[in-house]
């Protein structure tokens, strides 16, 4: 929704700006210079990256005009999810979650959880680095190590779309100049003839450049800088997992580790105690008490 206000008071603000000054609306549009830079751009969007980039550039940059992934209420089902998880583990030992690990789509506990299971990348993360718990004989450092490398890779792969629609932005006011130069030697073709051909052919080539700054710093870029904080935010939400496994792994007991994965979430959409602590007593391996007055 704000994606479209931005997009809407952006070129609101800059065609609201050019009327005022008396400016004739007709003169910007001018489709041989955007297809000039356009078709060039995508052109080097081609040539400078693999398929796959290409793929995450244009799924990533559709998800500008939905919400977030990572909202407080997907931290408050992923923290219950694992408490439930961890809570299992701690009543009837490690091998209990095997079948929930290896078969995650038929698991009772990570059925009630759908974004989970959708997302690939973090359903991968647990699954991965519990089941490496599962089999033992790995210490707790080892598991930590093995998960900040995951997380690199994953945080490596996911700035790539973000790096390649970047270079393409930095490059559109330098494809506008090019439409520009294209115009001003037409221009010059037309020397002799009218001052009000001339003076048309002056424009087209001037709107070149404008085009290619405006898409720049009102639309690619910001798209980029966009994408660039989901990068982030799917890192941040990897990390919470990670702190939640590792502070489970050491020793630690269920709900510790979800209170100890709660303070790493970001400030934006980190949950009270309250509404962590309700979520896990409510949750199905919860039966309304805490962890450690059923073991007593």
């Amino acid at each position: 929704m704000f994606a479209i206000v931005g997009i809407l008071l952006v070129f609101g603000a800059v065609i609201g700006g050019f009327l005022m000054e008396k400016g004739h609306i007709a003169v910007l549009v001018q489709p041989a210079e955007f297809l000039i830079i356009a078709g060039a751009g995508l052109g080097t969007l081609l040539i400078a990256n693999p398929l796959h980039i290409l793929k995450s550039i244009f799924s990533s940059a559709l998800g500008i005009f939905g919400k977030s992934h990572y909202t407080k209420a997907r931290y408050v089902s992923m923290l219950t999810m694992m408490y439930e998880l961890l809570n299992k583990v701690r009543r009837a030992g490690m091998l209990s979650i095997e079948a929930d690990i290896e078969q995650p789509a038929e698991s009772p506990i990570f059925k009630e959880h759908p974004h989970f299971l959708h997302d690939e990348a973090t359903r991968n993360f647990v699954c991965d680095t519990m089941r490496m718990a599962v089999t033992g004989g790995v210490e707790a450092f080892d598991l930590d190590q093995m998960m900040d490398l995951d997380m690199e890779v994953q945080h490596r792969c996911a700035h790539q779309p973000v790096a390649a629609l970047t270079t393409v932005a930095d490059s559109l006011p330098g494809l506008g100049i090019v439409a520009a130069v294209l115009g001003v030697v037409i221009t010059m073709g037309a020397l002799g003839g009218p001052a009000t051909e001339i003076g048309h052919k002056v424009a087209a080539a001037l709107v070149g450049t404008f085009l290619g700054i405006l898409l720049c710093y009102g639309l690619v870029g910001p798209v980029g800088s966009f994408m660039n904080k989901e990068a982030e935010e799917e890192h941040a939400f990897l990390y919470v997992l990670r702190v939640l496994m590792i502070s489970f792994i050491k020793g630690n007991a269920p709900l510790h580790a979800v209170e100890m994965a709660r303070r790493a979430i970001p400030l934006h959409v980190r949950p009270s105690f309250s509404e962590v602590e309700a979520a896990c007593h409510g949750s199905r391996d919860g039966e309304g008490g805490r962890p450690d007055e059923k073991a007593a």
